[in-house]
């Protein structure tokens, strides 16, 4: 272990460290921004569920060619369909509630994945509830109750659809990685296009169930637009697969939670929005467990 350790810290690791930071670093600002384009093409008349699942269709042929060599699992199996209906709610939930809410309120509340993934983890993967899970389910849900808490109501309770959308897109996201860890036999391509490929089917039937509006676009700008969203999902997911592979766990979790700045900063910048300290107090906690997930997390992968 120790030679293993010079090793890496001597120039190339050094370097393949760096770009690997740089990798988290540059997936965190994407995904801290993403949500403005989908913005401008609501406002110019794209419903986000009709935006979304055309920038991930698009996303999707590009990963056709990309992994063209790789020896993709395409067996269905039930497996890939719970990561592609896992991914299709984080995703559109995603999209859906920034496009609704206020930015970083939605992203703290998509932050509280490390609650789920505790008691997740518990449920699929059989892992014993520790201390310092429990704890970090009590840091989670104290920050929670923090920023949903309604004077006039008494409850901490979700306060618009926006409020929900977050709460299941980090719920989903919390279920796609602990589903993930459990297949570990698939390949990380397959499990990228599983997700890709959720978000388009589940995206195309809503807008057949009404649920959305299909509006296609006519002015060539808007169709540029949605294939740079397209190619930069693909981007971004690429990158972060660098870096998660290349960082610690417990450090990349760190790294990633540079996306809650990177937003607050974009919604302050191009949506004049502001939080209520309660708000902030809120999610500091929801922070603080996230940094705990991490450490567990490190503690488990080191025995």
């Amino acid at each position: 272990m120790k030679g293993k350790a010079r090793q890496i810290a001597g120039p190339g690791g050094a370097r393949q460290q760096r770009l690997a930071i740089g990798a988290l670093l540059g997936g965190a600002l994407i995904w801290g921004v993403i949500w403005y384009p989908y913005r401008l093409l609501r406002d110019a008349g794209v419903d986000g569920i009709a935006s979304s699942t055309i920038t991930y269709a698009i996303a999707f042929a590009l990963g056709l060619l990309i992994f063209r060599r790789s020896p993709l699992d395409w067996a269905p199996s039930w497996t890939l369909f719970w990561l592609a209906l896992a991914a299709a709610a984080c995703n559109l939930g995603y999209v859906l509630a920034t496009l609704n809410g206020e930015v970083v309120r939605v992203l703290l509340l998509f932050y509280l994945a490390p609650l789920w993934t505790v008691l997740l983890s518990r449920l699929l993967l059989d892992e014993r509830l520790s201390r310092a899970g429990a704890g970090v389910i009590a840091l989670s849900l104290l920050g929670a109750a923090t920023m949903l808490w309604q004077p006039q109501v008494g409850l901490p309770a979700p306060q618009d659809l926006a409020d929900w959308l977050g709460l299941v897109a980090g719920f989903a996201f919390a279920l796609f990685n602990v589903l993930s860890r459990r297949a570990g036999h698939l390949r990380i391509e397959s499990k990228v296009m599983a997700a890709f490929a959720g978000v388009v089917i589940t995206g195309a039937l809503l807008l057949l169930a009404g649920l959305g509006r299909l509006h296609l676009p006519t002015a060539p700008s808007l169709w540029l637009l949605l294939a740079l969203l397209g190619c930069v999902l693909v981007v971004a997911n690429l990158v972060v697969q660098f870096g998660l592979a290349r960082v610690a766990a417990n450090r990349a979790v760190v790294i990633m939670l540079t996306e809650i700045g990177f937003a607050a900063l974009a919604a302050w910048l191009l949506a004049d929005e502001a939080l209520a300290a309660r708000d902030w107090l809120g999610g500091a906690l929801i922070v603080a467990a996230s940094l705990f997930s991490a450490r567990m997390e490190e503690r488990r992968t080191a025995v």
